[in-house]
C-alpha cells in the first residue's frame, strides 16, 4: 500500500492517539506513527506538541525511521529551540556510528538546524566528520561548514574549519574537493575581501584532476571556481583551456556554459595569432549551436548567453547562421531572440540570405515578430552598406503590403537609413507621403514628421502636409509635439516667408498652451533664437547631424565584459550585472575579463594604467592678493570679450519658480518683470559674461579656483539638535512633550517624546501647526502606538512636509504647534533649526556659482566670525557637505585655505558661502549672500551648530 493513507486521517484527538503510539514498545507501530507525524506536518498541522516524543524516537537503528525524525527536527528546531537541545547527544552519538550513511545524515541534518544555541554543541562531531575516513560524510560535511558559516560565522573562523575546507581542496576523492570548493565560493561571495579561495598553480592542477571524475553539478563548481582564477601568463592560460575543452561535450547545458564561460575568459590571454586561439574558436561553435536544440526554455538561455558571446567575439559563430533562423512553431521570446543573434551576425557575405529571411518574417501573423523583422531589415541597411539599397526596396515592397502595422515600421527605420546615408535615398519620400493618413503610432508619426522637417525643400506641399499634423497638437504625444516643432522651425528656416504664420502658430500652441516644461523650454529656445539672431539659429537647427552608429544597442563594453564573467548565470540571462537584481551584500562583486597580455594594464585596475606624466605633481598654488573679498575680486576681472562662438549667458533665472515665502514679491527676487514676449527676455536680468573656457587660466586661473583637489568625502550623517522640553507637564496638565528636529533621507522628522506625569490615562493625540515662514505641515496624522498610561514615556517620529500655508514669522524659524488629547488642547512654540530645510541637490554649478555671486548684490553680503573651532578644512567640509552644504570649489591662497560653497532651501532659495580657515587659528570667516539676506543669521546659527558639534 502506498503512503497516501498517512494524508487521509483527519479524526479529533489525533495528537494524544499519536503521542501514545510514539510511545509504543513495537518498532512498527513508532515508525508508522511518525510517518503520520511527518503526513501532518507536511499538510501544515501544527505538531510541534509531540516534539520530545518524536525526538524519543531517535534511538533506532533503522535508517528509514532514523531520517523520518530528522526531517521531523529540521522543521520544528527553530521554534522549539530549548527542546532541540535534547537531540545533541544523539547527533554526537551518529556522529561516530559505524554506518557512514547515518555519520552522514546526522552531519547534513545538524547543518540543517538553524539555532544558536545548539551550534557550539556540533564543533566537535563537525571537526570529526571532516576527517572521516569515508569521503560520503566528508563531502557531506564539508557544505554543513558553509551552512554552519551561514548562522555563526565567527565560530567556523574560531574553530578553524575553513582551514580544514582549504585542505578537503586537496582531497583525494574529486566529490569531496567539489564540495569544499563550492562550500569556499559560498562562504567567499558573503565575504568578498576574505581571500578565501587563494588559487594557485598548484590548486588549479588538483581543481583539474578533479573536473575529469566529478558529477556534472560538482563540475559545475569546479568550473565556476576556475572563472575566478587569473592566470599568470599565456602559457598556463592555454594548458587550463586545453583541460577545460572536453567539458563542451557534456551533457548537461550547464556544465557546457561553465565550460564556455572559463574558456571565454581565459582567451582574452591568449595571443590571437597563436594557432591554438583559432582552434578554440572553432571547437566553441559546435556545443553552442547543440544547446540550441533543447525545450524552448533551455534555447532561451542559451540565445541570450550567445547573444553575449556574439557581442563580444562574432567570429565564433560567424559560419552558422542558419541555426538562428526561425522555426514555425518556435515560441516568441525564442524567435526575437534569434532575430536579434541575426542581425548582430549580419555580414556582407550572409546578407542575401539574411534578408530573404527577414523579409519572409514580415508576413507572418505574429504582430511582436512582424514588427521586429521590419526594424531588422532596417539594421541590416545600417549595418551592411551593400546592402542599404537592396534594404530599402524591401522596405518599399513591404509599405506596397499597406499593413498598418508593417508601413508604421518600416517609416522609422526609413528614418534612420535616410539619417546614415544622407542624400541617397531620398527619392522614396514621395511614397511615404501617400501612406501619411494610416500612421497612428506616435513613433511613426514622429518619424514621418522628421522626414518632412528634413527634406522640406524637395517636398512642394511641406507646410500643407505639417499643418495637417497641427490641427491636433494637444491630443499627440510628448514625442510627436517636440518632433512637430522642430520639424515647423525647420521649415520656416528653409521657406520663411510662406509659413510665417505656421511658425508663430506652433511655437505659441508650446509655449503658452502647453504644460509640458519640455516642450515649453524648446519652444521659448527656437523664439529667441529665431527673433535675437536667425544666422545661429539656422546654424543650429539645420546644423549638419552626425551619421548615426551602425550598433546603437550593443552593450557598454564594461558591462560586457562583466557579463562575459556571468555566464550560465541570471546575469547573463537579464543582461545585468548581479547587484542590479539581488538584493543584500552577496552579489556585488564586479569580475573582470583578465588583460590581454602584451597589454600595459594591470590585471588589479585596467582603466587605471595610464602615463604617468598626465598627473602634475604637487604644483605650488598660485598666489592671488587677498584685498577685500577673494571671491568679488575674482568675479570682477575683465575676463575679455566673449569667443566668436559666442558663450552661453548664465543668468540668474534658476531662482524662478522659487516661491516668495519671505515677503517681498517674487519681482524683487529675481530684479525682473517676467511679463512680456518670451522673445524679449527682460525678466532674466543681463548676461553675465563668463569665459570661454574655465580651463583657461584667467588672471590669476578661475580654472585654479575650481579645481577641488581632494574630493569631498562622503555623508557621515547629519547633525540634530539635542531635545529640549517645548511644553512642562506644569502648563499641560501632566502631558510634558519635548523634542528636536531632524532631515534623513530627504525628509524633514520631528522627533517628539512625550511624558504623562498625571494621574490619568491619555488617548486620542493629534498635531497641528499655525502658518509659519517655509509652509512645514505634518505629512501624516500624529500615531501614538499606545494610549500613554501614567509615568510613562512615548516616542514619536513625525515626517513634516513643506507645502503647508505660508506666513513670514518673527523670528523666521518659528513654529506654533497646537496638541489635543482627551484632556484639552495645549499651545507651544518652538524653534527649528534652518538645516532642516537644506536639500540633497543644493550643490550649484561652478559657473553658474560664479555667475550667482556677482549676481546677487553686494549689499546682500553679510560676514561672521565663527569661534572655538579646532577642525582642518577636509573635516569642515566633510561635516558640512553631511548636511546637504556642498563645497563647490576648495583653494589655498596665501596660507589660507578657503571654501566656497552652497547650500538650497526646500523653497528654492539658494545661499552662497565663502568659508575661511586659517590652519591652526580657531577662528573661521563666514561670508554669505543670498538674495533673502533674512536667513543669514539663521544658516550662522547652523554653521556653529555643525562645526561645533
Amino acid at each position: 500500500m502506498t503512503d497516501s493513507k498517512y494524508f487521509t486521517t483527519t479524526k479529533k484527538g489525533e495528537i494524544f492517539e499519536l503521542k501514545a503510539e510514539l510511545n509504543s514498545d513495537k518498532k512498527e507501530k513508532k515508525k508508522e506513527a511518525v510517518k503520520k507525524v511527518i503526513a501532518s506536518m507536511t499538510v501544515g498541522k501544527d505538531v510541534s506538541a509531540l516534539f520530545p516524543d518524536v525526538v524519543n524516537c531517535m534511538q533506532t537503528d533503522n535508517l528509514e525511521l532514523k531520517k523520518l525524525v530528522y526531517l521531523y527536527l529540521m522543521n520544528y528546531a527553530k521554534s522549539q529551540p530549548d527542546m532541540a537541545i535534547m537531540a545533541v547527544n544523539t547527533f554526537v552519538k551518529d556522529c561516530e556510528d559505524p554506518n557512514p550513511l547515518i555519520r552522514a545524515l546526522a552531519v547534513r541534518t545538524m547543518g540543517c538546524i538553524r539555532v544558536d544555541k545548539i551550534t557550539e554543541y556540533l564543533c566537535e562531531p563537525l571537526r570529526k566528520c571532516l576527517k572521516d575516513e569515508d569521503p560520503y560524510v566528508r563531502k557531506t560535511a564539508a557544505v554543513c561548514v558553509a551552512k554552519l558559516h551561514d548562522i555563526n560565522a565567527q565560530l567556523v573562523e574560531d574553530q578553524g574549519f575553513l582551514d580544514t575546507l582549504k585542505d578537503l581542496i586537496s582531497d583525494s576523492n574529486p566529490m569531496v574537493v567539489a564540495n569544499a570548493v563550492a562550500a569556499l565560493s559560498e562562504i567567499a561571495e558573503s565575504h568578498p575581501n576574505s581571500n578565501l579561495l587563494d588559487l594557485n598553480p598548484q590548486s588549479i592542477n588538483k581543481l583539474l584532476t578533479a573536473l575529469n571524475e566529478c558529477t556534472e553539478w560538482g563540475q559545475i563548481f569546479i568550473l565556476d571556481c576556475l572563472a575566478n582564477y587569473t592566470p599568470r601568463d599565456d602559457r598556463e592560460s592555454q594548458s587550463i583551456c586545453e583541460r577545460v575543452t572536453p567539458r563542451l561535450s557534456h551533457a548537461n547545458s550547464a556544465v557546457v556554459l561553465s565550460a564556455v564561460k572559463v574558456l571565454m575568459k581565459f582567451m582574452e590571454m591568449l595571443p590571437k595569432d597563436l594557432d591554438y586561439y583559432g582552434t578554440l574558436l572553432k571547437k566553441l561553435a559546435p556545443p553552442l549551436v547543440t544547446l540550441l536544440s533543447a525545450e524552448p526554455e533551455l534555447q532561451y538561455v542559451a540565445l541570450r548567453n550567445i547573444n553575449l558571446i556574439v557581442q563580444k567575439r562574432p567570429e565564433i559563430l560567424k559560419h552558422e547562421m542558419k541555426v538562428f533562423f526561425v522555426k514555425y512553431n518556435d515560441p516568441i521570446y525564442v524567435k526575437l531572440e534569434k532575430l536579434d543573434i541575426m542581425i548582430r551576425l549580419a555580414s556582407q557575405a550572409n546578407i542575401a540570405q539574411v534578408l530573404a529571411e527577414l523579409k519572409e518574417y514580415a508576413t507572418e501573423v505574429d504582430v511582436d515578430f512582424v514588427r521586429k523583422a521590419v526594424r531588422a531589415i532596417g539594421r541590416c541597411a545600417i549595418k551592411v552598406e551593400q546592402s542599404a539599397e537592396r534594404c530599402v526596396s524591401t522596405l518599399l515592397d513591404l509599405i506596397q503590403t499597406k499593413v498598418n502595422y508593417v508601413v508604421q515600421e518600416a517609416i522609422v527605420v526609413i528614418k534612420d537609413i535616410f539619417r546614415k546615408y544622407p542624400n541617397k535615398y531620398e527619392s522614396v519620400i514621395a511614397t511615404l507621403c501617400e501612406n501619411l493618413d494610416s500612421l497612428d503610432e506616435p513613433e511613426a508619426r514622429a518619424a514621418m514628421i522628421w522626414i518632412v522637417g528634413e527634406y522640406a525643400e524637395r517636398i512642394d506641399n511641406a507646410d500643407e502636409l505639417l499643418e495637417s499634423f497641427l490641427e491636433g497638437f494637444h491630443d499627440e504625444s510628448t514625442q510627436v509635439q517636440l518632433q512637430l516643432l522642430t520639424a515647423i522651425v525647420k521649415l520656416f528656416l528653409k521657406k520663411p516667408t510662406e509659413t510665417q504664420e505656421l511658425v508663430q502658430q506652433v511655437l505659441s500652441l508650446a509655449t503658452q498652451d502647453s504644460d509640458n516644461p519640455d516642450l515649453r523650454d524648446r519652444g521659448y529656445i527656437y523664439w529667441r533664437l529665431l527673433s535675437t539672431d536667425p544666422v545661429a539659429a539656422k546654424e543650429v537647427v539645420l546644423a549638419e547631424k552626425p551619421l548615426i552608429s551602425e550598433e546603437t544597442d550593443l552593450i557598454e563594453p564594461t558591462l560586457l565584459d562583466e557579463l562575459i564573467c556571468h555566464i550560465g548565470t541570471l546575469a547573463s540571462v537579464y543582461h545585468k550585472p548581479p547587484n542590479a537584481f539581488v538584493e543584500g551584500s552577496r552579489g556585488v562583486q564586479h569580475k573582470r575579463l583578465p588583460p590581454r597580455t602584451g597589454s600595459n594594464e594591470s590585471p588589479e585596475s585596467p582603466e587605471l594604467a595610464q602615463p604617468a606624466a598626465a598627473q602634475p605633481v604637487d604644483q605650488p598654488p598660485s598666489v592671488i592678493p587677498s584685498q577685500g573679498d577673494l571671491l568679488g575680486d575674482l568675479l570682477n576681472l575683465d575676463l575679455g570679450p566673449p569667443t566668436s562662438g559666442g558663450t552661453p549667458a548664465i543668468t540668474s533665472a534658476m531662482q524662478m519658480g522659487a516661491m516668495d515665502l519671505l515677503g517681498g514679491g517674487l519681482d524683487s527676487l529675481l530684479g525682473g518683470d517676467l511679463g512680456g514676449s518670451p522673445a524679449i527676455g527682460a525678466g532674466f536680468g543681463g548676461p553675465a559674461v563668463m569665459p570661454s573656457s574655465l580651463n583657461a587660466p584667467v588672471g590669476g586661473g578661475l580654472g585654479d579656483l575650481f579645481d577641488l583637489g581632494s574630493g569631498v568625502g562622503m555623508p557621515t550623517g547629519s547633525y540634530v539638535v539635542p531635545k529640549t522640553v517645548w511644553l512642562p507637564a506644569m502648563k499641560a496638565k501632566g502631558l510634558e512633550i519635548s523634542g528636536t528636529f531632524a532631515r534623513r533621507m530627504g525628509t524633514i522628522q520631528m522627533d517628539v517624546t512625550f511624558t504623562n506625569k498625571a494621574m490619568q490615562i491619555m488617548t486620542d493625540f493629534a498635531i497641528q501647526f499655525n502658518r509659519n515662514s517655509f509652509g512645514l505641515s505634518p505629512a501624516a496624522p500624529l500615531q501614538l502606538a499606545t494610549p500613554l498610561s501614567p509615568n510613562q514615556t512615548i516616542e514619536v517620529s513625525l515626517p513634516l512636509s513643506t507645502v503647508g500655508p505660508v506666513m513670514k514669522m518673527d523670528p523666521l524659524n518659528n513654529l506654533q504647534v497646537a496638541v489635543k488629547n482627551n484632556i484639552d488642547v495645549f499651545y507651544f512654540s518652538s524653534l527649528y533649526p534652518i538645516n532642516i530645510l537644506f536639500v540633497e541637490d543644493g550643490k550649484m554649478e561652478r559657473q553658474v556659482f560664479l555667475a550667482t555671486w556677482k549676481d546677487i548684490p553686494s549689499d546682500n553680503e553679510a560676514q561672521f566670525q565663527i569661534k572655538d573651532c579646532h577642525l582642518n578644512s577636509d573635516a569642515v567640509s566633510n561635516k558640512l557637505q553631511s548636511n546637504n552644504i556642498f563645497t563647490i570649489a576648495k583653494r589655498n591662497v596665501e596660507g589660507q585655505d578657503m571654501l566656497y560653497q552652497s547650500m538650497k532651501l526646500t523653497n528654492g532659495i539658494w545661499i552662497l558661502a565663502e568659508l575661511r580657515i586659517q590652519p591652526g587659528s580657531p577662528n573661521f570667516t563666514l561670508s554669505l549672500k543670498c538674495r533673502a539676506p533674512e536667513i543669514s543669521q539663521f544658516v550662522l546659527q547652523s554653521y556653529e551648530a555643525m562645526l561645533k558639534n
